[in-house]
């Protein structure tokens, strides 16, 4: 997508706006048809994705990334509308069961949540292109390679490559990170 239609949309032309709409409509559709939302819930999802759209579109720094941006901001949509809607029963026979053996022990989990941190950190000094390609192959339910070169807009040949890269990005700032701690 164009800076120019982009900018447009931004300034309020119309033409711009539908443009952006009708190249991306289907995508943001079968994203949250894709979380298996009937089709009222669906249309929730796209029409809050549209909303986030024009709330946000004047912030977006890198135009050809518009695609796959709304494309996450659907797949957040969609995650956000089926926790609201998860109820979580209660099994009162859970408190009265035995300590699980195999749980990690408290130091464990410590050292596990900060490893987790140093590497959310790290992961947001990634650049947003690494961000995005790494969401959507390895963190958000991953679809066919297919679908996520078309959210991305790039051939699906050059998606393995783009996440090596990208995994390599994060694995240097991961080494940055041990470097300043230890």
């Amino acid at each position: 997508m164009s800076g120019t239609v982009i900018a447009a949309a931004v300034d309020g032309d119309q033409d711009a706006w539908d443009t952006i709409v009708e190249r991306f409509s289907a995508m943001v559709w079968r994203i949250a048809r894709g979380f298996r939302l009937n089709a009222a819930d669906a249309a929730d999802v796209s029409q809050v994705t549209w909303l986030r759209v024009v709330e946000h579109l004047d912030a977006l720094r890198e135009p050809d990334a518009l695609g796959a941006w709304i494309a996450v901001t659907a797949r957040r949509e969609a995650l956000q509308l089926l926790r609201r809607r998860r109820e979580i029963p209660v099994d009162d026979t859970m408190w009265t069961e035995a300590a699980d053996d195999d749980a990690p022990a408290p130091g464990q989990r410590l050292l596990r949540d900060e490893r987790n941190r140093e590497l959310w950190d790290a992961f947001q000094r990634l650049p947003l292109r690494c961000r995005t390609v790494l969401r959507m192959l390895v963190l958000e339910s991953p679809g066919s390679y297919a679908a996520v070169a078309a959210a991305l807009e790039v051939p699906i040949g050059s998606l393995g490559p783009a996440r090596g890269r990208c995994l390599d990005a994060l694995r240097q700032e991961l080494r940055l990170t041990e470097g300043v701690t230890r």
